[in-house]
């Protein structure tokens, strides 16, 4: 097999959401096929620094925000790639074809370009999550009280989920996964429960699954959306395998629920996600005021559990 080729790929997005997409001109391969813009990373750059000269290079843009993301392997018959993923966020310069590419803003959810180069439509399924997962607290704040807080977290604009409420009685736990399915539908948010894949399926939402669920089941469940909780390399390559939408990587930092207990650490942490195929949320005495340092070391974004409802 010849020597896989880096390329620097970037997610050049607006406040709004849409991001751009090039299609690739004639006389190239998959000519008429869109992707994401960037190119090879050339002897002695890093990836940002490819992502930098490409985008000027191709779009005639300087690059002055950009936060590295996830990266893939593909094989395609004419090269074998390892892309790595930049979300660019702030860039001086209007974006225009210097190469003869046609360019589009799109957005994840209804994508209004075909077809998508094939390395990059799994990419489209990551854009989709938000930057803030929140953990359900019902345990310190009581139903009502979260359910309350909820309906709060939705109208300032909270769309991912999980309710993980271990403490709880199977009965009431199934009452109150009911009562925030039906919110969450409302709000447009998607919805995780923690370990119980039988109640995910019969509500329509997602589960999360625990570190044991990940060592021990031989597939992905049957969900539109399946996420694992993740504390090492073995799990997070675990997660991987099975086919998760996205892991929770944690603790990053020291937590009030567990004094003492063994930190990642924002190094390691950068160093564990660096080559990870998905989303990958940090989680672990954080903020929100952590959320573009937790960007900066290669997460997707940030779990919150009682931060979520302060």
């Amino acid at each position: 097999m010849s020597q896989r080729l880096e390329v620097a790929a970037a997610v050049i997005e607006r406040p709004d959401g849409s991001f751009l997409m090039a299609c690739r001109p004639e006389g190239k391969a998959y000519a008429g096929w869109w992707e994401f813009p960037g190119g090879k990373v050339e002897a002695g750059e890093t990836a940002r620094d490819a992502l930098v000269r490409e985008l000027q290079e191709e779009l005639g843009i300087v690059v002055t925000g950009a936060y590295p993301w996830i990266s893939r392997f593909y094989d395609y018959p004419h090269a074998q790639v390892n892309l790595c993923f930049f979300r660019v966020t702030d860039w001086q310069g209007e974006p225009h074809p210097h190469e003869g590419q046609q360019l589009a803003w799109t957005h994840a959810a209804r994508p209004e370009v075909e077809p998508i180069l094939p390395a990059n439509g799994p990419i489209l399924r990551g854009l989709s999550l938000p930057l803030v997962y929140a953990i359900s607290d019902v345990e310190h704040l009581g139903v009502e009280a979260f359910l309350r807080r909820l309906d709060e977290r939705f109208a300032a604009g909270l769309r991912l989920l999980q309710l993980r409420e271990k403490q709880m009685p199977a009965k009431d736990f199934e009452q109150l996964a009911r009562a925030v399915a039906k919110r969450c539908r409302a709000a447009g948010a998607q919805l995780l429960l923690n370990g119980d894949i039988e109640l995910a399926s019969e509500l329509g939402v997602g589960v999360h699954l625990t570190s044991n669920q990940l060592a021990n089941l031989r597939q992905r469940p049957e969900l539109a959306w399946v996420g694992a909780s993740c504390h090492d390399e073995t799990e997070l390559g675990r997660a991987v395998e099975l086919g998760a939408d996205f892991a929770v990587l944690s603790p990053v930092l020291p937590t009030a629920s567990h004094p003492g207990a063994p930190t990642l650490g924002w190094p390691r942490f950068a160093e564990l996600v660096t080559h990870c195929p998905m989303p990958v949320f940090a989680l672990g005495g954080l903020t929100e005021a952590d959320l573009d340092l937790a960007r900066r070391h290669g997460a997707h974004g940030i779990g919150l559990k009682g931060q979520a409802w302060r």
